[in-house]
């Protein structure tokens, strides 16, 4: 495979998952979760993130097992488990004891987890458009897990995902849609999050008490007008954690590391700092 594509980086053996993910940077070091969009890779959630976060630190974007170009294992049952765990056996292969981490939508309820299961290994959350707590599933993020594979499809979800139409060009949809249809990347996606979809966001919903419990800086950002993930949301997080502060954006979709990246670059500099 020719190394032209910037979404393939170094590979590494994380608990028997052969896992691609991107390492730039020295300092302390940040993980960054992608969410669960189709054809999603932590290139194309963070390609904007990681040059601007790695300037202090080091920035470890993995693509999570079952996404992007990390390994997708025969009959593997995808859950917060199966997440949470290759995320600490990456973590363990890197030889990397504790982390800050930095999750968005699908990858917030992952950095939950490890915030929960793993305190031990995490550092400070930044929680984004965050998955992780109770909500009714929403039209637009039903549109996004119960995708078909069309460039059709794909405008209409970069329609929902950004509030500034101005990003969504045929381009970017076509480019998208590409990665979408790539071998075995639909085939995972589908059997991730099956209909009925309410299921997927109770399977990656925690307890109240364990989000309580939490006693990391949390920083959390949410665009006002997020379709996928209602901002509701921050304010349920904001009113658990104790140790958390939150920041909105008004005028902005579910896409804020993209539709505000320089605020949000350096919001999340200035936090893990």
């Amino acid at each position: 495979m020719s190394n032209e594509n910037p979404e393939i980086a170094q590979s590494i053996n994380a608990g028997g998952i052969q896992t691609n993910y991107h390492d730039v940077g020295t300092g302390s070091p940040v993980l960054l979760i992608h969410g669960s969009g189709p054809g999603v890779s932590a290139w194309a959630n963070w390609r904007l993130t990681i040059p601007a976060v790695a300037k202090e630190n080091r920035v470890i974007a993995p693509d999570m097992v079952g996404f992007g170009f990390t390994d997708r294992p025969e009959n593997i049952k995808y859950g917060m488990e199966v997440w949470v765990k290759h995320a600490v056996d990456l973590l363990d292969a890197l030889e990397i004891d504790k982390v800050s981490v930095v999750g968005n939508s699908f990858g917030g309820a992952l950095a939950l987890g490890l915030a929960i299961y793993h305190p031990e290994r995490v550092d400070k959350l930044v929680l984004m458009g965050s998955v992780g707590v109770h909500f009714e599933l929403t039209h637009g993020l039903d549109k996004v897990w119960g995708y078909e594979p069309s460039i059709e499809n794909m405008k209409e979800l970069l329609d929902i995902f950004a509030y500034n139409r101005a990003i969504v060009t045929d381009e970017l949809a076509e480019l998208r849609y590409d990665a979408s249809v790539r071998p075995g990347f639909q085939e995972s996606f589908s059997s991730m999050f099956p209909a009925p979809r309410q299921q997927g966001v109770d399977d990656m919903t925690f307890p109240n008490e364990k989000i309580k419990a939490i006693d990391k800086q949390t920083l959390i950002i949410h665009g006002r007008e997020d379709d996928v993930i209602p901002f509701d949301n921050a304010l349920k997080l904001f009113d658990l954690i104790e140790t958390s502060q939150l920041h909105g954006f008004r005028q902005c979709g579910h896409w804020t590391q993209i539709e505000q990246a320089e605020t949000f670059n350096k919001l999340v500099s200035d936090f893990l700092a």
